[in-house]
C-alpha cells in the first residue's frame, strides 16, 4: 500500500527513539489513540525490530507502523522482514532508495541540499525528509521551497506545538516529530492517556482544514 496520500492528510509522522520495548507498548497505544497515523521507530533503538512487529500487531488498521534511521540495505531487509510499512533514513541511498521500491514499501529519505533532495526525487523517493531542521531553520526551508516546489517535503527536527504551524507556512508538506510527541513523565509511569492527550493536540495541529470536521 503506498502510504504517500495518507502522509499528505495527516501531514505527521512520530519518531519514536531509545525507548525500551516496554515503554513502546505504552507509546504506541497513545499515540495510536490520539490519532497519529504514522508511527516510526528508528532503527538504533534497542529492540526495534521487536517494537515493529509489535505494533504492527497491536494497531493494524488503526495506524501505519515504519522503521527510521534505516541506513543501508541490511536494515531496510531487517525492517521489512519485522513488518515495516514504510522507510526513513536520515540520508540518502540509492540502494536502499531502489530495495524500498522493488518491495513495494514507501520510503522518503532525509536529505539537507537542493542535489540530495533532488538525487532522492529522481531516485524513486516521492516524498523526501528535509533534515536537520532544528539547525536549518525555517528561511532555509522557504529558500528551498522555491525552486523544488514540486518535491513534497517532510521537516524533521525542532517542531513543537508553539511553531508547527510554521513549518507548514513555510512549505513543509508534513513534519516529523519526536520527542515533543512523547512526554517524558507520562512515558516513565506508562500514562496511554497522557500521550493520548499530547498526541491528539499534534494531530489536530498538523491537519488540514477538510479533516477537521
Amino acid at each position: 500500500m503506498k502510504l504517500t496520500n495518507e502522509l499528505m492528510d495527516s501531514r505527521l509522522v512520530a519518531i519514536v527513539r531509545g525507548i525500551t520495548r516496554s515503554e513502546a507498548k505504552a507509546a504506541g497505544a497513545g499515540l495510536a489513540a490520539g490519532g497519529v497515523r504514522l508511527m516510526e521507530v528508528t532503527m538504533n533503538t534497542a529492540g526495534a525490530l521487536d517494537i515493529i512487529q509489535d505494533w504492527r500487531s497491536a494497531y493494524d488498521g488503526q495506524a501505519y507502523v515504519g522503521a527510521g534511521t534505516v541506513l543501508n540495505v541490511k536494515m531496510a531487509r531487517e525492517a521489512a522482514a519485522a513488518g515495516a510499512q514504510f522507510i526513513i533514513s536520515p540520508n540518502v541511498d540509492v540502494n536502499v532508495i531502489a530495495f524500498a521500491l522493488e518491495q513495494g514499501i514507501d520510503i522518503w529519505p532525509g536529505a539537507m541540499t537542493p542535489t540530495e533532495i533532488v538525487s532522492a526525487f529522481y531516485a524513486g523517493a516521492e516524498v523526501v525528509k528535509l533534515f536537520p531542521m532544528a539547525s536549518l531553520g525555517l528561511g532555509y526551508l522557504r529558500e528551498i521551497r522555491g525552486p523544488l516546489n514540486h518535491i513534497p517535503l517532510i521537516a524533521t527536527g525542532g517542531v513543537t506545538l508553539g511553531n508547527i504551524a510554521d513549518y507548514f507556512e513555510a512549505g513543509a508538506s508534513a513534519v516529523g516529530i519526536g520527542s515533543s510527541l512523547l512526554p517524558k513523565e507520562d512515558l516513565a509511569i506508562g500514562n496511554i492517556e497522557g500521550i493520548a492527550e499530547c498526541a491528539a493536540r499534534f494531530v489536530q495541529a498538523a491537519a488540514r482544514p477538510h479533516l477537521l470536521g
